[in-house]
């Protein structure tokens, strides 16, 4: 079996974590050590480590084609691809760091940070996340998964980060229904379960966080 080193508040574990489940590739978790910065890591059985999110997903989805989370049309491969560069840098920098890594303990993300939560950089990351919502919720509603009509890494990525966030209940779902209709159906799949399942020692998610229907 395959081995992820990971912190598991850190939206690219958790994006590996969700391309691992819709693969159906069996791996084990297992948490990076404190001051580890170079995570994620996905070890094989045959001993290939790869190091870093977009290694390890150029590996994920060459050695394991079926299901493809790239579309085959050129242009929803293009917008998947976006998409995902997006999340993970401009969302990732803007929103999620400014709130999950505030909140959550450095083991959970990987922070090198040892100071109590800033609540000033918190409300800043609120800003910003809800100046996305409306966006994303119209790409999901008009396209039915973001980057076109298939499941791609796109929705993954997004899903990583919205779960980080949903966890401490930073996500005002009633606000946003095409977004919400959206993430129950992420939710839903099979692939999202060892993510519902996550707990942080002292600090419980809000209490819809693992429920199907909010």
């Amino acid at each position: 079996m395959a081995r992820l080193i990971q912190f598991l508040l850190s939206p690219p574990s958790r994006l590996v974590r969700l391309m691992a489940g819709e693969k159906r590739i069996a791996v084990t978790a297992v948490p990076a050590a404190d001051g580890h910065i170079h995570v994620p890591v996905w070890e094989e059985q045959d001993g290939r480590r790869l190091t870093g999110i977009w290694a390890i997903l150029d590996h994920l989805e060459n050695t394991c084609p079926d299901p493809s989370l790239l579309p085959e049309d050129a242009d929803e491969r293009a917008e998947a691809l976006r998409l995902l560069d997006w999340a993970m840098t401009v969302f990732h920098d803007e929103v999620t760091r400014r709130i999950v890594f505030e909140k959550a303990t450095p083991a959970q993300t990987g922070s090198t940070s040892r100071r109590p939560p800033n609540m000033d950089t918190i409300r800043a990351g609120r800003t910003a996340l809800r100046a996305e919502l409306p966006q994303l919720g119209t790409l999901a509603e008009t396209r039915g998964c973001l980057a076109g009509r298939q499941l791609s890494l796109a929705d993954l990525a997004l899903g990583a980060h919205l779960s980080a966030l949903d966890y401490y209940g930073e996500i005002p779902w009633t606000e946003f229904p095409p977004l919400t209709e959206w993430y129950y159906r992420l939710k839903s799949r099979p692939s999202f379960r060892s993510l519902l399942a996550d707990r942080v020692p002292g600090q419980p998610p809000v209490p819809h966080y693992a429920e199907l229907d909010f």
